[in-house]
């Protein structure tokens, strides 16, 4: 099936989807439970070492039935085999999308023909672990013969919180001398606060950018190299081992100055927010080294085995996206909760904000038609107990649908097995409540939970750099399988350009305020008149 045959409204599983979900709405999902002995089974699924249960969802298997059928009426399972085998998936910017190259064997590149990219993969893979091993073992020194111990890593955007997320949720592995530090923020606080703190000797900065032409990364380098001028009385500091750039864009890497043999590359064929498992990862690997890394590609490689090969029923992916579908277009709920009960994935909500929102917040589709159903979902979150005591007052007394993902370890090794125990135990609670509500004994109705509100839960046995891997990816396909559903092009981002351009036309002080409405207008003449 093309994308011009392809119309998600007309579908007879979609008619019969809403017609559905009329009823469904007046069912409570603990009696689904209570009068199927056998759901819980059903309704659950291990792969890549997670473990899926999706019981605790307002679905019944009528609904699960029509909604994996309108998986097999769209072109799912052909983009699927494009987005692996390198077809030109990217119809705006005409670009295959190959970011799960960057994790595969070099058989299964070849298998897929994808034989002329292999050998620049392994190659930068090389580079990545030669500079990894070298600054982890100290051999990497800086102007003064110092080795490294702190590593800034300037980007924005898929540039900065991959890496930062990784850095962070596997700390466990990170080498014990050096320590990560991540700058986005064009607020000048965030590059000064960070620097004031290290000793420019020891410390490496890394580059990341795309086109090595982003105005908020090169304003932040910029910074950058005057401190280490400043500190190390040097010149010509990009040229120094303090700097590395990251880029597709090697040319313009070099014009900055950055030594030649410093600029590790990737291809525009990768997604700003699919980055860290290129060499946009280098600061993963010199943080928690490059074998551990090398688990983080294996694990995400298992999710795409499974993702490529599993029928869509016993298919991770396939079911939170239907089951995503189900809820935003059938049941309006606009939001997804994203609850990880671990202190180290902290950063995990507003990485998959990214991934979800930047991928699949579209309102027209592959042929150019506005769409006439609901898209992507506003995404949001923080770690649990935190949550518990602040807007889990919304998930469970509140007026809107929120489908939650709560995502726990069932082991880990950096907390004690009371603490973890209570952790667990709490999540555990926290869905089970949603779900079943209390009516007050005094029918006091403010301290009525109504319940009914529906949650996924995502286990694995303890977060390594493997069952990281495969979370990331698991969420990598949701976001696809969603795309190719709406049939909308979820590896394009045109919507974060225009807010850029106006950005510099009013730094340009030759248009200055040409063309401005009244209120931004004004708004820049405040500015102006204080700086004045």
């Amino acid at each position: 099936m093309t994308t011009l045959d392809y119309n998600l409204a007309e579908l007879e599983s979609w008619t019969r989807l809403h017609e559905l979900a009329k009823s469904v709405r007046n069912t409570r999902i603990s009696d689904l439970l209570a009068k199927d002995p056998g759901r819980t089974g059903r309704y659950s699924q291990e792969a890549a070492g997670l473990f899926l249960d999706y019981s605790k969802n307002l679905v019944t298997d009528e609904v699960m039935k029509y909604l994996l059928q309108i998986v097999d009426e769209s072109p799912l399972y052909a983009r699927r085999d494009n987005l692996f085998q390198g077809a030109n998936i990217n119809t705006t910017e005409g670009r295959p999308v190959l970011h799960c190259a960057l994790r595969a064997s070099p058989a299964q590149l070849s298998k897929d023909g994808l034989d002329d990219i292999s050998e620049k993969i392994t190659e930068q893979k090389k580079r990545i672990r030669q500079f990894s091993d070298q600054i982890r073992s100290g051999s990497w020194l800086g102007s003064t013969g110092k080795p490294i111990t702190d590593i800034v890593n300037i980007g924005i955007g898929g540039s900065d919180l991959g890496p930062k997320l990784a850095c962070e949720a596997l700390k466990e592995f990170t080498h014990e001398r050096i320590h990560c530090h991540f700058v986005s923020n064009v607020d000048g606080e965030s590059i000064n606060s960070t620097l004031k703190s290290l000793d420019a000797q020891t410390t490496l900065v890394i580059i990341s950018s795309k086109t090595f032409t982003t105005q908020e990364t090169l304003l932040n380098a910029k910074a950058a190299a005057s401190w280490f001028e400043n500190q190390l009385k040097i010149t010509n500091v990009y040229q120094s081992p303090h700097f590395i750039g990251v880029t597709t864009s090697p040319k313009e890497a070099a014009k900055l100055g950055i030594n030649e043999s410093n600029i590790l590359e990737f291809w525009d064929w990768v997604g700003g927010r699919y980055s860290l498992w290129s060499t946009i990862g280098l600061s993963i690997a010199i943080s928690i080294g490059y074998e551990n890394f090398a688990q983080m590609l294996d694990g995400a490689q298992q999710m795409d085995i499974h993702f490529r090969e599993s029928p869509a029923a016993d298919n991770m992916p396939i079911i939170l996206g239907v089951l995503g579908i189900w809820y935003g277009n059938f049941l309006n709920a606009e939001s997804h909760a994203v609850i990880p009960y671990c202190e180290r994935l902290f950063n995990l909500p507003s990485y998959i904000q990214q991934l979800d929102m930047e991928s699949n917040g579209k309102s027209v589709t592959l042929d150019g038609r506005q769409v006439n159903y609901s898209t992507g979902p506003v995404i949001w979150g923080q770690p649990g107990t935190e949550a518990q005591h602040s807007f889990f007052q919304l998930l469970h007394q509140g007026t809107h649908v929120i489908p939650v993902d709560f995502i726990g370890l069932l082991g880990d090794d950096l907390s004690s097995p009371e603490h973890h125990r209570i952790l667990l135990v709490n999540m555990f609670a926290q869905s089970a409540a949603l779900m079943l509500g209390k009516q007050d004994s005094e029918c006091r109705t403010y301290r009525n939970y109504e319940g009914n509100k529906p949650s996924n839960t995502l286990l694995m046995d303890k977060l390594t750099p493997r069952t990281f891997g495969s979370l990331l990816a698991l969420y990598e396909h949701k976001v696809f399988v969603q795309g190719c559903l709406w049939n909308i092009n979820s590896f394009d981002q045109w919507g974060v350009e225009l807010g850029k351009e106006l950005a510099l036309n009013m730094l340009d002080a030759e248009s200055g305020t040409t063309g401005l409405d009244p209120s931004t207008r004004g708004l820049l003449d405040r500015l102006n008149a204080f700086q004045s």
